[in-house]
C-alpha cells in the first residue's frame, strides 16, 4: 500500500481529540499517526489481499466465538498505543479483561491500548522493512504477540515479547501459542 505522510508539527501539533475528529470528518481516508506525531494517509489494499484478509479474519472469528476470550478487531479499527501513535494493524485481538476496563469513551474512541495480538498481512504494494519496523513498534508498546505474512515470499515473521523474532518458510499452519489458546492458523487458502 502506498502511503502519504504529513507532518503538520511545525505548523501545529495535533492531539488525540483532533486527529480523531480528523478520522471522523474524512471517513473516505484511512489514517494513522507515528509516534513523532506525523499523520500517515494509507492506501486501500487490491483485491487479492482483501480477499486473503477477510479469509484470515474468518478462521479469527469462528474460533473467539468459541472461546468469547476476547474481542477482535479489523482493520478499520485504531489503536493509541503507549508511545503516542494511532496504528490499525490488519487484525487485532484484545483478551476480554483488558477491553473490559477501558470506559465507554476509549472503547468508542481509539481505544488507548496496545492490543495482546496483531497481525499485518503484506499487501504488493507495502514496503517491507516499514511492515517491520511497525510490528517491532507494537511489541515496544506492549503486544505480546505478532504476525507479519508475506504471501509475496510465502514467509511469516513471528514477533513475541521478549525474543527475537522468528522466521518461518511456507509453513502449513502457525499456532496462536498462550496468547491465543487453541487457535491454529492453516495456510493452505493463503498460499495459492
Amino acid at each position: 500500500m502506498n502511503t502519504i505522510t504529513i507532518d503538520l508539527n511545525s505548523i501545529t501539533p495535533i492531539d488525540d481529540e483532533q486527529f480523531y475528529q480528523l478520522c471522523r470528518a474524512n471517513p473516505e481516508l484511512k489514517f494513522e499517526r507515528n509516534a513523532n506525531g506525523e499523520i500517515l494517509i494509507m492506501s486501500p489494499t487490491g483485491g487479492e489481499t482483501g480477499n486473503c484478509n477477510i479469509e484470515i479474519a474468518a478462521d479469527f472469528v469462528f474460533w473467539n466465538r468459541q472461546t468469547k476470550l476476547g474481542k477482535l478487531f479489523d482493520s478499520s479499527t485504531c489503536f493509541k498505543l503507549p508511545n503516542g501513535a494511532n496504528r490499525s494493524p490488519d487484525l487485532a485481538w484484545v483478551k476480554v479483561e483488558r477491553w473490559e476496563g477501558l470506559t465507554a469513551t476509549e472503547k468508542e474512541k481509539f481505544p488507548p491500548l496496545a492490543p495482546d495480538f496483531v497481525l499485518e498481512l503484506k499487501s504488493p504494494t507495502d514496503r517491507l522493512s516499514t511492515l517491520q519496523a511497525k510490528l517491532e513498534e507494537y511489541i515496544e508498546n506492549g503486544v505480546k504477540l505478532a504476525w507479519l505474512i508475506d504471501r509475496e515470499t510465502d514467509r511469516v515473521e513471528v514477533y513475541r515479547t521478549g525474543r527475537d523474532k522468528q522466521v518461518f518458510e511456507k509453513p502449513a499452519t502457525l499456532s496462536g501459542e498462550e496468547i491465543l489458546p487453541g487457535f491454529v492458523l492453516s495456510f493452505e487458502e493463503i498460499w495459492k
